[in-house]
């Protein structure tokens, strides 16, 4: 075993070991070498602090032994104040040795009780640190980029030097398996039916535009879990990715602030502070940034018209986003006891929009002859509020594994666009103008409780849950033209508001039991859920309610220590998303419109997947081969109407297989220069019908990631990443390859304390949507960037009594911590 394990169990010894036992608070030593005396008389108590920052140790192993025979007696831990207090016999003389990691250990001798003596007092017991231990630490403490475990992969995101300056959808971008599209949609594994959660609870902060806006300064990591348990919420037939914000618990005052400027407009502060003292425990993070987004495409279209002669337009769209906005973070834990903590925190985001696009079309005959250009032009401002409250109470009883947790969470959302059209046609006319109007409120309650209960002393555990979740949207959305009086005209299609009510409740059961080799987990969730979608105008009321049981199977068997094979089987759900039942749509666009549809139908899916990992000295494979039958699969269909213009309409399709092998591979090439790899091969076979046409797709396509670091010299880090996502056939055309370049290079000054950074993203300006539409009398290629060209950024970080790690390492396990596994 290397020295870097036996430290981590050294320090998990020392932290979990007086716990693991028994029902109190001392360590639960072998009874053979102890002596037990007949009556116990005499306290003996002291504090135990740090000797550089007199700050109080917790945790800290007290032991106590006989001065004759060296035979231990008793011994304890010391609370979160650094105290601690035993029960002795009078009459004998003792020694007391006291462990902390990465502390010296300190030995006081001859400590005499004295019969009819009540209390001894050490009084203040000062602990000096172990600098070669304590280096040693800090190695292991060390994340990786990634970290592999069965169940889930855990990145690091902070270290890929491309997400400075970044947000949460440039940071998810660069996951393995994940990506985003042009327009923010999150994919997984090819499917969009993925479950997006932040600090493992459903948040208002998940949508596309939510994520563009919540800056990467203020995330921690970003965790995916391609086939969850029934512990975790049913949604996503794709698997859930959780994004979690920083939250220190270090001790004292420490933190990190952060600037960047970049080009394409990218100015950004921040900050992360934590402050630690006794039992409370006070954290804050915020954010602040102004960014533009300068993107456009073409659109090139061939159609028959009405009177069977092929016409054909071509479109270049010119758009720029101006985004202002922040975000704030603050809260506490409260160490009510040494196993009771409770958490709470508020987060407040806002932000200012401003959208801008010039469209330009020019017609042709069907000779090829231009006979008209016309142009439209859309001046658009979006307003978001959100905030979010949670209040968390985790207690652990006589032993790590007996928890329970409740939580509860509000979240309040509101949104309003207005948007201005103008248009002018090939002949010199000017159709009407029009404007647009969408108010969106949200509300949404979580209540949950989780509780794990050891069944002897076998590995074996119970575990139950209950959840529920209450969401209630209100949609008012108006559209308008200007008529020949200059008074605005409803346009009757486009004027209504929804409302749309979505609870679920919800509990599960696990049963688990570990053995040496061989472990499983056997699960139920069961899921009530009811949707009501009302457009109150039109008179239109869908109402549904069912049940459902999702059952899950896990089974581990592990063939030596450091490989492992892991066999499961989940059913999941995939809910409509509320923009997908909005039946409005936005004008910026006269030839091609986007609609939702307030009758789709959740689909569920059946996942399998086979996964073996692997460790070795100096890095890791984990291989997976998965498969999901999807029932009722969502797709986008694209209608042509009488004069040319185009709808998109997401309808429910007949049935998906979809099935494929992944690997994701980490490697230290030498002591400064590590590599990370993930290539996902994936085949998915859609058919279905929708008024009468059939459609149909066999897509086979893989995405790919590599990513290289390098330390140079003193100080200096060096990383390159590429991004490769191959073309894929869809039920009505193709999409092509999108793929990019990003490098950084970062420099400590300071100290160590600070840290200058130089990013760039898509280095060739290759990451653009291209994709072709061919039906029958229909054909369209088209190619979009909602952020154009290369993008610099410079970082700098600097950071308050924190220390830079390092050793960074790319073969680590995952460390587990803040795992969200207590139950969604």
């Amino acid at each position: 075993m290397n020295f870097r394990v036996t430290i981590v169990i050294t320090f998990l010894c020392c932290l979990i070991g007086p716990f693991s036992q028994g029902q109190s608070l001392e360590p639960n030593y072998d009874q053979s070498t102890t002596v037990a005396p007949a009556t116990q008389d005499i306290v003996i108590e002291g504090k135990i602090i740090n000797q550089d920052t007199e700050e109080p140790l917790e945790f800290a192993t007290v032991s106590i032994y006989t001065e004759g025979d060296s035979a231990l007696v008793t011994g304890t831990t010391t609370d979160l104040d650094g105290t601690f207090s035993l029960e002795l016999n009078g009459g004998q003389s003792y020694y007391i040795e006291i462990n902390f990691l990465a502390f010296e250990n300190k030995t006081i001798s001859n400590i005499k009780a004295e019969k009819g003596q009540k209390r001894v007092d050490l009084g203040v017991i000062s602990l000096s640190e172990n600098s070669q231990v304590l280096e040693e630490v800090e190695v292991v403490a060390e994340k990786s980029s990634m970290q592999l475990q069965l169940d889930k992969r855990v990145f690091n995101v902070g270290k890929d030097l491309a997400n400075l300056g970044g947000n949460a959808s440039d940071m998810l971008e660069n996951v393995p398996s994940v990506t985003v599209d042009v327009e923010g949609n999150v994919s997984l594994r090819g499917s969009q039916n993925v479950r997006m959660l932040i600090n493992g609870k459903p948040s208002g902060l998940t949508g596309p535009d939510a994520l563009r806006q919540l800056q990467g300064d203020m995330i921690e990591r970003i965790e995916v879990i391609t086939n969850p348990s029934a512990r975790y919420d049913a949604e996503g037939d794709a698997g859930i990715i959780n994004i979690v914000l920083k939250q220190g618990a270090e001790k004292g005052f420490n933190g990190s602030f952060g600037l960047n400027a970049g080009e394409p407009a990218n100015y950004g502060a921040s900050y992360s502070l934590n402050l630690r003292q006794n039992d409370f425990n006070f954290f804050s993070s915020f954010g602040l940034r102004y960014r533009e987004s300068p993107g456009g495409g073409y659109n090139n279209q061939r159609y028959l018209n009405s009177d069977g002669e092929l016409v054909y337009f071509e479109s270049d769209q010119e758009r720029t986003r101006k985004d202002l906005g922040g975000n704030f973070r603050a809260g506490f834990n409260w160490y009510m006891d040494p196993r009771s903590v409770l958490t709470t925190s508020v987060l407040y985001r806002k932000s200012q929009e401003d959208n801008n696009s010039f469209i330009e079309y020019r017609d042709f005959d069907g000779a090829g002859n231009l006979t008209s250009i016309s142009t439209r032009t859309e001046d658009g401002e979006n307003d978001e509020s959100d905030l979010e409250a949670t209040l968390t109470y985790e207690r652990t009883f006589t032993s790590d594994e007996h928890k329970l947790n409740l939580d509860f969470r509000i979240n309040n959302n509101e949104e309003k666009g207005l948007s201005n059209f103008s248009e002018i046609d090939g002949q010199g006319n000017n159709p009407p103008l029009q404007r647009s109007d969408d108010t969106e409120k949200s509300t949404d309650y979580l209540i949950q409780a989780d509780y794990v209960h050891p069944i002897g002393d076998n590995g074996a555990k119970f575990e139950i849950g209950t959840r529920s979740t209450l969401r209630s949207i209100i949609n008012d959305f108006l559209s308008e033209e200007q008529n020949e009086f200059g008074d605005w005209d409803p346009i009757a299609s486009l004027d209504d508001r929804l409302e749309y009510t979505e609870n679920i409740y919800a509990g599960y059961a696990i049963f688990a039991k570990e053995a040496e080799k061989f472990s499983y987990q056997l699960g139920v969730r069961m899921e009530y859920t009811q949707l009501i979608t009302e457009l109150q105008k039109t008179d239109f009321l869908n109402e549904r309610s069912f049940f459902n049981l999702f059952p899950s199977v896990n089974l581990s068997y592990k063939l030596q220590e450091e490989d492992q094979l892991q066999l499961s089987f989940s059913r999941r759900i995939s809910r409509p998303r509320f923009w997908h039942l909005l039946p409005s749509f936005s004008l910026n666009d006269s030839r091609n419109f986007r609609s939702g549809n307030p009758n789709l139908n959740p689909v569920f899916t059946n996942s399998y997947e086979l996964g073996y990992l692997k460790y070795w000295n100096t890095g890791s494979l984990l291989s997976s081969v998965y498969y999901r039958r999807s029932n009722g699969v969502t797709e986008r269909i694209l209608t042509v109407q009488d004069d040319g213009t185009t709808l998109q309409l997401p309808v429910n399709l007949s049935k998906r297989d979809a099935y494929g092998i992944e690997f994701s591979f980490s490697q230290d090439i030498t002591k400064n220069w590590d590599v990370t790899a993930n290539w996902n091969f994936y085949r998915a076979i859609t058919d279905g019908e929708y008024e009468g046409v059939r459609y149909y797709a066999d897509a086979v396509t893989w995405t790919a990631r590599l990513m290289t670091s390098l330390k140079i010299g003193k100080g200096f880090d060096a990383q390159a990443s590429f991004n490769y996502r191959a073309p894929e056939v869809e039920p009505q055309g193709k999409d092509l390859a999108v793929y990019s370049f990003n490098f950084g290079l970062a420099k400590d000054i300071l100290n160590e304390k600070g840290t200058l950074s130089l990013s760039v993203r898509d280095l060739f300006n290759t990451r653009k949507r291209r994709s072709f539409i061919d039906q029958e009398g229909f054909y369209s290629e088209s190619a979009f960037q909602w952020r154009r060209g290369q993008q610099f950024t410079l970082s700098f970080n600097y950071r308050l009594n924190q220390k830079k790690r390092r050793g960074d390492k790319g073969g680590e396990r995952g460390d587990g911590e803040g795992d969200f596994e207590e139950g969604f």
